[in-house]
């Protein structure tokens, strides 16, 4: 694992005792009129998203423009404040990290370095009863068609960890509007954005004990398939019975994987 120098590390959020903040009240507001001239919002399942107390919602990631779409879902249609585990890039952006910041969000390292901190702000999140909202894929989806692919730990491990409820959702539309990896912006207030939210998903099996790898694994898996059948439902169409594995197609983990060359056979 490659050693922090200072420069590298990243400031964490504090959580304020209020929910939401005033900054993130004003930064939500601004965000949401610019939504509005983006794209209409249309949301099922609202009723599965308890009105209070800590949760993880799990969503499918195919444009750059879904954290907003799913924000402005969060806050304007759930009334509750969303909390994104975001790259730690962003954050180094002037001014652009500091509003991040100062509305509890979480940067993420990249590149081998640790997660602890990030971790700890997530359940520091949780344990206020507050709402992660994230993308277990970690990244804009390689599959060829835009369906979800293999998704990480790090979303089921948080919900375990916490005893907190796990909810999938899915979102389609925003490809519409900015295609993944695409500069091809094209906002339009008439174009709908479809989400649906599932039902917390049955994870019984999995808490109150320790639990292998194999079989965070497992609960994963879970978990995909469950954001993946909502996706179908709102695409009216079959995903791949395989998730896609952007290893086995010999694709970069993180980055725009349409320009950035195939790593080399033995490569990580």
């Amino acid at each position: 694992m490659a050693k922090r120098k200072s420069g590298d590390f990243l400031k964490m959020p504090k959580i304020h005792k209020r929910e939401p903040n005033f900054v993130t009240r004003i930064v939500a507001n601004i965000l949401g009129f610019f939504v509005r001239l983006m794209f209409r919002i249309e949301v099922k399942g609202l009723e599965n998203l308890p009105k209070s107390g800590a949760y993880v919602l799990a969503a499918n990631h195919v444009t750059y423009l879904d954290a907003l779409a799913v924000a402005y879902m969060v806050y304007f249609k759930a009334r509750r404040t969303p909390h994104f585990l975001a790259k730690g890039n962003l954050f180094k952006t002037p001014i652009v990290g500091d509003i991040l910041i100062a509305c509890e969000q979480v940067p993420v390292y990249r590149g081998g370095h640790s997660n602890r901190e990030p971790m700890d702000a997530a359940h520091a999140i949780l344990d206020a009863g507050r709402v992660i909202t994230i993308y277990p894929e970690g990244t804009l989806t390689r599959e060829p068609n835009g369906w979800p692919m293999r998704g990480k730990i790090g979303a089921i491990k948080m919900a375990l960890e916490k005893n907190v409820p796990f909810i999938p959702m899915a979102q389609w539309g925003t490809e519409k509007i900015l295609p993944t990896y695409s500069k091809r912006f094209r906002p339009n207030p008439f174009h709908t954005v479809h989400m649906v939210i599932g039902e917390e998903l049955d994870l019984d099996k999995y808490r109150g004990r320790k639990l292998s790898n194999a079989e965070y694994a497992e609960a994963n898996e879970l978990a995909m398939k469950a954001i993946t059948r909502l996706t179908e439902q709102l695409r009216g169409a079959k995903a791949p019975k395989t998730l896609f594995d952007p290893r086995e197609a010999g694709l970069a983990e993180h980055g725009n994987f349409k320009t950035a060359p195939k790593p080399q056979v033995g490569e990580k």
